[in-house]
């Protein structure tokens, strides 16, 4: 495939850089006026249209005039398998109930958890599918998907048998995460360590033999997993190879950030409520900082402090949190306007955040996450557009035209 006279090029990093920090992010290199040649499924060789070889002008090709070409979204935080919406909840939340008022009233994560045990794995299959689908069709080129509303050893293992069919389901990479320690079951009300023995010693043997799982995670906040059980399942789940990625600092400051960097967690996401310590912590580790802020817009809770994060050169990602209770939607560019919007980002900020650094997160950036030659043809270009901040700024919106997914034009 040949893409001719693209009016910007987004995304040019070189190829060895895997992540960006601090000043770094606000470095988004785009080539004007541009071509772009793509050959199975892999960017072949791209540059300046005035440049552009006559040996290739023959190939069937795409005009882009005026057009943004870039490389896809990679939403590196989603729960999309689940078996039923919660806008029962909405009102809820509506009349002013908290998140925690929501969960003590039988609502919140174990409301789906109930749900999903009395679903099929084909009916949550094909509810995920629809899901990812769209989430595609708005530019999404690779996704993370946690568990975590199952909470028995036979759902958790269901929904993780679910994210490997999708994997082979959808020309996208899609990373798996374990989060069995989303909430404690109702059994398991008044005997935690009962559930954390489940995980460990019943669930982790299963998933690991199955290799259903690229990741562990952990909901540690105050009311659900505490820092020393937070500990607990992280090195558990190390011994069985699998990195941790935890929730963590979206209610209060936990203490789970720096028990995340401890266990040389890959991820830690949310980080709502920050202070200092959550910072200096973050900022002497290779850990990402990945932000939610569509969790914040739909909870009406406090925004992530990107700024802080990046001036204290800490990589910081951006992603939806696709979730039927506090983030019902997986528009990436929704995402991006809020971290220009409510984070205070810059534009470039904002792409590199959704783009780069979300590959980063989910350890996929040696082959996503930017135009380099050799990289996977995982792109989207816009309708015409007169900068780059006109995707951010009009929120609401799509800017998307046309998805190409290894170097082949996807119509879902």
């Amino acid at each position: 495939m040949l893409i001719t006279n693209i009016k910007g090029l987004v995304g040019l990093h070189p190829k060895e850089k895997l992540v960006l920090r601090g000043r770094e992010m606000s470095d988004l290199p785009i080539l004007e006026n541009a071509w772009l040649l793509i050959e199975d499924g892999l960017i072949k060789d791209f540059g300046k249209m005035s440049e552009i070889p006559s040996s290739i002008l023959h190939l069937p090709s795409t005009d882009a005039e005026g057009r943004y070409v870039f490389p896809s979204w990679c939403d590196s935080h989603t729960h999309i398998v689940f078996a039923a919406s919660r806008e029962e909840e909405f009102a809820m939340k509506i009349q002013g109930k908290t998140y925690e008022e929501i969960a003590a009233a039988g609502g919140g994560i174990l409301n789906s958890a109930a749900k999903l045990q009395n679903a099929t794995e084909d009916e949550l299959f094909e509810s995920a599918s629809i899901r990812l689908k769209q989430m595609i069709l708005q530019g999404t080129g690779a996704v993370e998907i946690k568990s975590g509303y199952g909470l028995t050893v036979e759902s958790e293992i269901k929904m993780l048998r679910v994210i490997s069919r999708l994997k082979k389901a959808f020309p996208i990479p899609i990373k798996a995460t374990f989060l069995a320690a989303h909430a404690y079951p109702t059994a398991f009300k008044d005997n935690h360590q009962g559930y954390i023995d489940l995980i460990i010693n019943e669930m982790l043997p299963k998933i690991a033999a199955q290799k259903l799982a690229d990741y562990i995670d952990v909901f540690c906040e105050k009311g659900f997993f505490s820092v020393e059980e937070t500990d607990q399942i992280l090195k558990a789940g190390a011994k069985y190879g699998l990195k941790p990625k935890i929730h963590a600092n979206q209610l209060s400051v936990s203490g789970a950030v720096e028990v995340a960097v401890k266990n040389k967690a890959i991820s830690v996401d949310h980080l709502e409520e920050t202070n200092q310590e959550t910072i200096d912590s973050l900022k002497n580790s290779n850990t990402i900082a990945t932000l939610l802020p569509s969790c914040s817009f739909y909870l009406g809770i406090s925004f992530a402090d990107a700024k802080s994060l990046i001036a204290a050169d800490i990589p910081v990602a951006l992603a939806t949190d696709f979730n039927p209770g506090s983030t019902p939607s997986g528009n990436m560019n929704f995402v991006v306007s809020l971290g220009c919007i409510k984070l205070k980002m810059q534009p470039e900020q904002a792409v590199n955040a959704a783009i780069l650094n979300g590959a980063a997160a989910m350890e996929i950036s040696n082959d996503y996450g930017s135009i380099a030659v050799g990289k996977r043809a995982n792109l989207f270009i816009t309708k015409p557009m007169p900068s780059i901040a006109y995707l951010p700024y009009s929120f609401g919106e799509t800017q998307i035209e046309t998805i190409i997914l290894n170097g082949e034009i996807y119509n879902g």
